[in-house]
């Protein structure tokens, strides 16, 4: 909410929306707020969840023909872009529904720290460090990850990893100017034990999220 300093009647697509939790705060602001997410049941319950006021679709993310070209001002896309098999697609699509001027709000899990499979935490006993294991970076992956290993199977997700420049390079291609960058924390604490304070110093020196600023240019 900070980064994006929403208006009273700003349009705002909420991309991915999932649930609806941020396109009910975003309504809060008093933007004119739409949501769209592929899945059907989530779209259930973010209707039942908000104000009748806020539009929602169901629609794929890489295709949003829904919408005129300039409709929106503001779009986020939260916590979802890592699991989308088209991210060109989906920049192309925002790039084309934006007003010149208008931009892209993107979070995700940070593509450097924090890799399916390929990234954890390590501790060494000699120096009391923690410290992230990173096995490899640069290589795309794609990575079937179970969202409740106490059900297995029960619900499943894809994970894509990409590194920073083909973010930087996917959304350059899409006509974007990224604006603004932050590195963002995991505000989490240890319970008391040897490691504790190890972990914590970890977690405020590793940043788990990313968070980037896309422009149109006007």
């Amino acid at each position: 909410m900070r980064l994006m300093n929403l208006k009273k009647g700003e349009r705002v697509l909420d991309l991915a929306c999932g649930q609806g939790f941020f396109t009910r705060i975003f309504h809060a602001a008093d933007a004119d707020v739409t949501g769209v997410d592929i899945g059907a049941p989530l779209i259930e319950l973010a209707k039942k969840q908000s104000s009748k006021e806020i539009k929602y679709f169901v629609h794929s993310a890489e295709d949003l023909s829904i919408f005129q070209d300039g409709y929106f001002e503001k779009i986020s896309i939260v916590l979802a872009i890592q699991n989308i098999d088209a991210p060109h697609k989906v920049f192309k699509e925002c790039m084309r529904v934006l007003k010149p001027g208008g931009k892209l709000f993107i979070v995700l899990n940070h593509p450097a720290f924090r890799i399916p499979r390929s990234s954890s935490w390590g501790y060494d006993e000699e120096t009391k460090t923690q410290y992230r294991r990173v096995d490899r970076y640069m290589s795309e992956s794609k990575i079937e990850i179970d969202m409740n290993p106490s059900r297995p199977g029960t619900s499943m997700t894809v994970s894509f990893h990409r590194s920073l420049q083909d973010y930087f390079k996917t959304l350059a291609n899409a006509g974007f100017v990224v604006s603004r960058l932050e590195e963002w924390l995991s505000h989490r604490e240890s319970e008391k034990g040897v490691r504790k304070e190890a972990e914590d110093r970890a977690r405020k020196e590793i940043p788990l999220f990313l968070f980037l600023e896309a422009q149109k240019p006007a």
